[in-house]
C-alpha cells in the first residue's frame, strides 16, 4: 500500500470516529478547533447568547497556551517538565470536559489530538482521569467520563505517532 493510500485510510477512518460522536459533541470540537487555529471569528461563528461568548472566551484564553504547551510535551521516559504540561493540560481539559460538551474519552482525544498533535497522545489518558475527576465536575458527569475511558486506552504499551490527518470544520449552508 502506498503513502497516499495509507493516508487516505487514516483520513476515512478519523471522519468514521468524527461521525460517531454526538452532533454536540460534533459541533464542540468544530468550534473548538476554530478558536485554536483562528479558522474564523468564533464569537460571530459559534455565538448564540451570552453563555456561548463566556465559554468562547474562556476557550480562547486558555487555548493561547497551546502553541507553549506542544513545545512541553516531553520525548522519551523522561518526568523532566512533566509538571508543566500536565498541570497546563489539566487545567485546559478540566475548563472543556466542565463544558458538558465532550462525553467520552474517544472525543476528547479526537479533540486534543488536533489540538496538540500526536505527541500528546500517551499523556491524554492520565490528563482526561484527572481533569474528569475534580470536584468541579457534576459526580454523574464524572461517573460517566471515567467510565467511558477503556482499559485498552488506559494501558496502551504504546501510541500512534501519526499526525492526525482530518480536521472537521463547520461548513456554513447558504440558505436558497
Amino acid at each position: 500500500m502506498g503513502h497516499e493510500s495509507k493516508t487516505f485510510s487514516l483520513t476515512i477512518a478519523e471522519m468514521r470516529e468524527f461521525a460517531g460522536f454526538a452532533e454536540y459533541e460534533q459541533e464542540f470540537i468544530e468550534r473548538s478547533l476554530d478558536i485554536a487555529l483562528s479558522r474564523c471569528d468564533a464569537f460571530k461563528t459559534w455565538s448564540v447568547c451570552a453563555d456561548d461568548k463566556r465559554a468562547i472566551r474562556g476557550q480562547y484564553l486558555a487555548y493561547r497556551e497551546l502553541k507553549h504547551l506542544r513545545a512541553m510535551i516531553p520525548g522519551g521516559d523522561t518526568f523532566d517538565g512533566i509538571e508543566g504540561l500536565m498541570g497546563t493540560l489539566l487545567r485546559i481539559s478540566a475548563q472543556d470536559l466542565a463544558m458538558e460538551r465532550l462525553d467520552s474519552f474517544s472525543a476528547y482525544r479526537f479533540l486534543y489530538e488536533r489540538l496538540l498533535g500526536a505527541a500528546v497522545r500517551p499523556f491524554l489518558p492520565a490528563a482526561f482521569c484527572a481533569a474528569a475527576a475534580l470536584p468541579q465536575i457534576r459526580p454523574e458527569r464524572r461517573r460517566m467520563l471515567l467510565q467511558s475511558l477503556s482499559e485498552a486506552a488506559a494501558t496502551a504499551p504504546a501510541w500512534s505517532r501519526k499526525e492526525p490527518a482530518f480536521f472537521p470544520e463547520r461548513i456554513e449552508v447558504e440558505a436558497a
